[in-house]
């Protein structure tokens, strides 16, 4: 099964955070990072050993900054852990995450473990990359549609005369005096053998009309 960020940032922080617990609080240290985990839920332990989570980490991290990571951490690593609680407090109200948001936590994921040298900012790392490329790729697409829609799209050029202008219609159509039949033939009148020459006799009518390449070619 694929790691989830949440596992790599537990195990690539989990074991800084106890030295670091322990180192402070001795041998007591899990019951006092305990005390500060709100919902006992939250606090998961299997034969003697927490099983961290990027949740659980950042909030120890955070609530023992003063008396424990404050010694190690810097201030920039204190704004990617508040940075990384509030990704963390989005994502757990399933809130959307555009790419740029997604590139942006996975980038201070990885350089919060880097700054533990944890091997797991490596992973992230990629990921993040991973993120861009395909936020780029996208962009490309929609570069492309775009252009293939402004190809397609056509306007008339100036000066061009409307075509009933150009194309000078028959009398009868120009003054509305027309009969739909002359445009149309009237089946009934074919089979009852009254329609007119055009439409009536099959010389005549194959005379008038333009073949198509299947009519016109040798049988």
């Amino acid at each position: 099964m694929a790691m989830s960020n949440s596992e790599r940032i537990g195990k690539g922080l989990g074991p800084f955070v106890e030295r670091k617990m322990e180192a402070v609080y001795g041998e007591d240290w899990q019951e006092k990072a305990k005390q500060g985990v709100p919902k006992e839920r939250d606090w998961k332990v299997e034969d003697g050993k927490v099983q961290w989570d990027a949740y659980l980490i950042l909030m120890i991290v955070w609530n023992h900054w003063n008396d424990v990571f404050k010694k190690t951490l810097g201030h920039a690593e204190r704004s990617y852990v508040s940075e990384l609680r509030e990704v963390r407090n989005r994502w757990a109200h399933q809130n959307a995450f555009s790419y740029d948001d997604t590139y942006r936590a996975l980038d201070t994921m990885a350089r919060l473990l880097r700054s533990v040298s944890a091997t797991e900012a490596q992973e992230v790392e990629k990921m993040a990359q991973d993120t861009m490329r395909v936020r780029f790729a996208e962009q490309a697409r929609a570069e492309v549609r775009r252009k293939t829609v402004v190809a397609i799209e056509w306007s008339p050029a100036p000066g061009l005369k409307p075509w009933r202008e150009v194309v000078t219609p028959h009398p009868d159509v120009a003054s509305g005096q027309y009969h739909q039949a002359e445009f149309a033939a009237d089946l009934e009148q074919v089979r009852a053998g009254k329609a007119s020459a055009e439409y009536g006799e099959p010389r005549e009518f194959y005379r008038r009309t333009f073949l198509t390449i299947g009519l016109s070619a040798p049988g």
